[in-house]
């Protein structure tokens, strides 16, 4: 069943606050004026940090890190990560913990104190908009089966309009009747007509697809050998690679005869139906996306508990395996051959319209833009060889839906896939609600690495990523290797500034002023 965190603020002058997550999230906490939750800037906080701590959500999972503050922070009143007092010690070179947190768990910092709840959560089976606690009730309609009070009320204007006078017709034909009962292929347990199926095949009961499908550890090669993997349709060639959320395959289209990357989404908690719901009606968004330098999204859905995605097949690899091959950089000419194409999807991607969106709140709307929020060279892919080869970005919105929908784990702030290396200070502190500003400022540091072979920010092993970014500026590119040209130079570094904001808001900005530099 899906899962809220809330914290409740219960001592110290923000007493009586709650804050509710029903979806991923990453919070800096602390004095600064871009923290969130924000405590108060007066003498009562003045032992704590502008930014004191970060809380890493994805519910019901969430734990806590503290940034090597002078006061610490406490956890059911035992401190963590405070820093001695006694050594003058650079923050950057603290060994900064993280602690899981479980359900009435108390973290103190100063005299403001959070509890931790978690609770269910509930959302529409129409719109997916969340049911409110004291509606649960009356809004249930059968097992798992919500209907909030808008669409309910669209259901009744339905039923209220008088039909229309028509000719008789002939019976329906058998076809359209009700699905009849079917049984749940894991106990046996009769599906009645009236409870939605889980989605996939074969059908599952309650009871059984939450258990069925979880996936608690990582498919690999040796499964495809023994028939593990299994999705109706495809036959698994190989393995092309491993990411942070799952393993992609090259694998054959079964009725077409198709090369394909299928890739295989590995879901850290038991699936449920609306978690399916919500994950897979927002990547439904990204099958709109249609240009020549952006990966396109042939199918999807999921088989036996697994999510898993067919892709058009790049056949010349991710570019940050070129890199490997050209002894860890590119040329200047090479660089922004990859750079400008890929700026060209972004674009696109940042400023397609895509119809007939229901929200939340029930209203139908046109989205405008879709933001990537993972842009790095491994997300760049080569298409064709010689003269002909273009560059294209891979898993638009694959990532952000997954976490959207609770299915990741933690995969943020974890010391390997989740390193900020390739983000802005903007998008750390608003990881939820990242702008394409912010997708641009990523595309100048893929450009600064492809260059150089670094990132824009030195990000020394043992010193915590996240604080990092929070805290010092990119390093000029000049430095990395003064053969640079120096118009492009200026450029890069001016759009990797990102205090107070960022320089470059668009893709299309950012391409003219590279291309000004040609």
């Amino acid at each position: 069943m899906p899962a809220k965190v809330t914290l409740k603020v219960t001592a110290g002058k923000l007493k009586g606050k709650e804050y509710a997550f029903s979806e991923r999230a990453i919070c800096i906490v602390g004095r600064g004026v871009d923290c969130y939750p924000r405590l108060p800037d007066d003498e009562e906080h003045r032992t704590i940090s502008r930014h004191h701590c970060l809380f890493d959500i994805n519910p019901p999972g969430i734990r806590v890190r503290d940034f090597g503050s002078l006061n610490g922070t406490y956890v059911n009143g035992v401190k963590i990560g405070q820093r001695d007092r006694a050594k003058v010690v650079d923050k950057e070179e603290y060994l900064f913990p993280e602690y899981d947190l479980k359900e009435g768990d108390e973290v103190r910092l100063g005299s403001t104190i959070f509890k931790l709840v978690i609770s269910t959560v509930e959302f529409c089976s129409v719109c997916l908009k969340e049911i409110p606690e004291d509606k649960l009730q009356q809004s249930r309609r059968g097992t798992n089966l919500y209907v909030c009070d808008d669409c309910a009320r669209n259901e009744d204007s339905v039923k209220k309009t008088p039909p229309r006078p028509v000719s008789p017709k002939p019976a329906a034909p058998k076809s359209a009747e009700p699905r009849p009962a079917v049984n749940c292929v894991n106990c046996g347990k009769e599906i009645p007509a009236d409870v939605p199926m889980a989605k996939g095949e074969p059908p599952l009961c309650d009871n059984c697809a939450p258990e069925s499908e979880v996936l608690s550890k990582p498919l690999l090669s040796q499964d495809i050998k023994e028939g593990v993997l299994d999705i109706k349709g495809y036959t698994i060639i190989k393995e092309l690679g491993k990411g942070g959320m799952g393993v992609v395959y090259l694998a054959n289209n079964d009725s077409t005869g198709e090369k394909v990357a299928l890739k295989v989404m590995l879901a850290e908690v038991a699936v449920n139906e609306q978690s399916r719901e919500r994950f897979l009606r927002e990547v439904e968004y990204t099958k709109y996306l249609k240009h020549k330098n952006v990966v396109q999204m042939l199918d999807y859905g999921s088989w036996k508990g697994i999510f898993y995605f067919t892709l058009e097949f790049c056949d010349g690899g991710s570019i940050d395996k070129w890199m490997l091959k050209k002894g860890g950089r590119f040329s200047v000419d090479e660089a922004l051959a990859i750079i400008l194409q890929t700026l060209d999807g972004l674009d696109y991607a940042h400023n397609l319209e895509i119809p007939n969106i229901k929200l939340a709140d029930g209203r139908i709307v046109t989205l405008k833009g879709l933001v990537h929020r993972d842009l790095k060279p491994s997300n760049f892919f080569f298409y064709g060889t010689g003269p002909n080869r273009i560059s294209k970005i891979a898993d638009f919105g694959l990532s952000k839906a997954f976490d959207a929908a609770g299915l990741s784990g933690y995969t943020r702030t974890g010391s390997a896939a989740g390193t900020p290396v390739f983000m802005s200070r903007q998008q750390v502190i608003n990881f939820k609600y990242s702008k394409p500003e912010a997708d641009v400022w990523s595309m100048a540091a893929s450009l600064y690495y492809l260059l150089t072979g670094k990132f824009p920010r030195d990000f020394p092993k043992g010193k915590d990523p996240w604080y990092i970014v929070l805290q010092s500026r990119p390093v000029p590119i000049l430095k990395r290797d003064p053969t640079i040209p120096r118009r492009l130079a200026e450029v890069i570094d001016e759009a990797l500034i990102d205090q107070p904001e960022i320089k470059f808001k668009t893709a299309s900005g950012l391409k003219r002023a590279l291309e000004g530099t040609l």
